[in-house]
């Protein structure tokens, strides 16, 4: 949603002046009021708010109000061309920041100042980023880096990830102005019509964006769905829209017909499609195409027309509050299921959720536009109620960017402080599962790491930019330890391969060991043909072929490497696995084999924030086998020796989520890096004997 409840209405009344609207009444006559499109945007913010409260589901209604923004203000800025000659981007800027940003300033302000009591302090820090990101209006780029940041895919909602389509509008604001003022020095230059020149200009951007859409939407539907590229073609369809040349000879049934065929479709879209899963793309042409029927419909004049129903005034008056709204119910909805505890709202904890948003959307409505009527009286009014709305976005960036330094600060303390009581025999981690007489007598402390901080434990490959992610192919090859070390041994495989860093670096060091490493997320080292969301991962084949070369250069005397892969209710040594193994054989490189941990059916930074380390256990066989698969192989190569840790991970079948005061997984299957370096004498001691070194 990007237009605010004043800009709304006064665009929707300036919709078709001077021009008819598109496909306008019989004879042409002029529509100034356009009272069926505030009711459309008011559906539309109906639709998306009860798809999120009660269906976790998205509805479409989005894709509405970017066709409703394109249709809005490219009909304005051919307007003032019209009158004024020109575009007069000072005005149209300021107009914009004085209605869109006051609103968004007062939702980003309550978020920033609710969010320390009502998040977890896990979620504080990305709650504190994406206010920063949305008051920029880069929260969709900030989201679409994130959907492919393999460690963030588990991260709760924040408050304000809704904020990524008022970001792609704010975007498209800059280019729209500049679009259709070239658009009128070139009808200038060639002699043609502004109405004319200005879809020429649309149509391109049109076509190669929805083409740009379909295409990254089947190569990268994550990204895609963030994607300003993938989402100018629905403002383009809207500007295209309200350039139409009017169409006096439709008559109004079949007006009203159009009309009802586009609601309908529109209020069926989230129902029957997964759109969260496969839009922006083609198939998002279908809530376009149908709020498109909607406004062709205006001006039926019949009685039973949905132009009729939508110019109703409850529902109008529901547009004028749609912007503030869709800025309120989102982050609602995240403090209520976060102050109650629950994963759904249910009937009536959704019917309270949308009332309290009804409530502080009129309110919010009700303080800027008043706010901004008094602050325009006098000769420099408008000036003021610019620099007001300006000030109060920077504020609240400057505010966000400074609680993100403190929130690093802290945790910063925190590690240091961790770091100075481990040597104390508080946080002896897995050790107490080897040595039963420090469960007696080691004392209660502090979960370390704290769950606020477990995402940011990890090793320092990890932080030294050697672990390659998700889109990346090229292998990166880190090395830890001294050139004359006697043995040498690379960490190689997917992330829950790359956990066990930590352990190894320790071991290493204790030993005189030297570490190479080569780890990329959701890529196993395998011979078995990759996928990722079931389609094919070109940049794991890539990568499993430079890793492959860095071994035979390198000649490591010993991978580390997964032996079995544990999801739930399923743990199985890929048949890839045995031949990669051949392979390295053959290249005279030994095989350690460390058996894959079960994964746990809670999140482990989190269950312990919200119910205490007592309330977090799972059981190891959610994705364990009853007994090593990798053992009961008879084609394992001579060069192979298997090894497993799981007993000190999850004791007598159980995975709690603390082990001798320390947090063992941050997510749902990966080690943090403070429990991995407590696993280390025993790491070191099960490769010392399966190498012989």
């Amino acid at each position: 949603m990007s237009v605010s409840s004043s800009a709304a209405g006064s665009a929707a009344r300036a919709a078709s002046a001077p021009a008819p609207a598109p496909g306008g009444p019989p004879g042409g006559r002029e529509r100034r009021y356009r009272p069926e499109v505030q009711g459309l945007r008011a559906v539309a913010v109906v639709l998306v708010a009860v798809y999120h409260i009660w269906f976790d589901r998205v509805s479409g209604g989005v894709d509405v109000f970017l066709l409703l923004t394109g249709f809005l203000i490219t009909g304005s800025l051919v307007r003032a061309l019209e009158r004024d000659g020109a575009v007069g981007f000072a005005a149209f800027f300021g107009r914009l920041v004085r209605r869109l940003v006051p609103a968004a300033a007062v939702v980003l302000a309550a978020v920033l100042a609710a969010a320390p009591f009502l998040l977890p302090g896990s979620q504080l820090q990305a709650t504190a980023d994406q206010v920063l990101a949305s008051a920029l209006y880069v929260e969709n780029w900030h989201l679409a880096l994130n959907a492919v940041d393999y460690t963030a895919q588990n991260s709760a909602a924040g408050p304000l990830q809704h904020f990524w389509s008022l970001s792609v509008q704010g975007q498209a604001y800059l280019l729209w102005p500049a679009l259709v003022a070239a658009a009128a020095l070139a009808a200038n230059r060639l002699g043609v019509g502004l109405r004319r020149a200005v879809p020429v200009a649309l149509a391109p951007v049109f076509a190669g964006s929805l083409a740009y859409s379909v295409h990254i939407t089947a190569a990268d539907q994550p990204w895609a769905y963030f994607d300003t590229g993938a989402r100018l073609w629905e403002l383009a369809l809207g500007g295209l829209l309200a350039l139409l040349p009017p169409a006096p000879g439709v008559p109004g049934r079949v007006r009203a017909v159009l009309g009802w065929v586009g609601l309908s479709a529109l209020v069926l879209c989230g129902a029957l499609m997964d759109v969260s899963a496969l839009f922006p793309g083609y198939t998002a042409l279908w809530p376009t195409t149908a709020a498109a029927l909607v406004v062709l419909g205006g001006g039926s004049e019949r009685w039973w027309g949905a132009d009729r129903l939508l110019s109703w005034r409850p529902l109008t008056r529901l547009g004028d509050l749609a912007y503030a709204l869709y800025l309120w119910h989102w982050p609602v909805l995240v403090f209520y299921l976060q102050a109650t505890g629950r994963e759904a709202a249910g009937l009536l904890g959704g019917c309270l959720v949308l009332a309290v948003s009804v409530l502080l959307a009129a309110a919010t409505t009700a303080l800027v536009r008043d706010g901004l009527a008094r602050l325009q009286r006098g000769p420099r009014g408008r000036l003021s109620s610019l620099g007001a709305a300006a000030a109060a976005l920077l504020l609240v960036a400057a505010a966000s960017s400074a609680w993100s330094a403190r929130l690093t600060q802290e945790r910063e303390e925190r590690r240091e402080q961790a770091e100075s009581v481990t040597d104390e025999g508080r946080y002896p981690g897995a050790q107490v599962l080897a040595d039963p007489r420090l469960a007696e007598t080691t004392p209660r402390a502090p979960v370390l790491p704290a769950p606020a901080d477990a995402k940011a434990d990890q090793n320092i490959d990890f932080e030294n930019g050697c672990h390659v992610g998700l889109d990346e192919a090229e292998p990166v090859v880190c090395e830890y330890g001294p050139d004359s070390a006697e043995h040498t041994v690379a960490l190689v495989g997917a992330s829950r391969s790359a956990h066990w860093f930590a352990a190894l670096w320790e071991a290493a060091q204790a030993n005189g060991w030297r570490v190479v490493t080569l780890t990329k997320s959701g890529c196993q080292f395998s011979t078995d043909p990759p996928t990722l969301d079931g389609e094919p991962f070109a940049e794991c084949v890539e990568w499993r072929e430079g890793a492959m070369a860095e071994l035979d250069r390198r000649r490591p005397d010993a991978v580390l490497t997964s032996s079995t892969r544990a999801l739930p209710s399923d743990e199985t040594v890929h048949p890839g696995f045995i031949e990669r193994w051949q392979q390295l054989d053959a290249m005279g490189i030994d095989v350690v084999g460390i058996r894959d941990l079960p994964r746990i059916d809670y999140e482990g930074a989190a269950c312990v924030e919200a119910n205490g380390r007592a309330g977090c256990a799972s059981p190891e066989s959610y994705s364990h086998a009853e007994t090593d698969p990798a053992r009961s192989r008879s084609d394992i190569p001579a060069n192979v020796e298997l090894i497993d840790l799981t007993d000190y991970v999850c004791p007598d079948g159980r995975c709690p989520a603390v082990v001798g005061n320390v947090l063992v997984f941050w997510d749902h299957s990966h080690l943090t890096a403070t429990y991995s370096r407590t696993l280390a004498p025993i790491l070191g001691e099960r490769v010392r004997a399966a190498t012989g070194w």
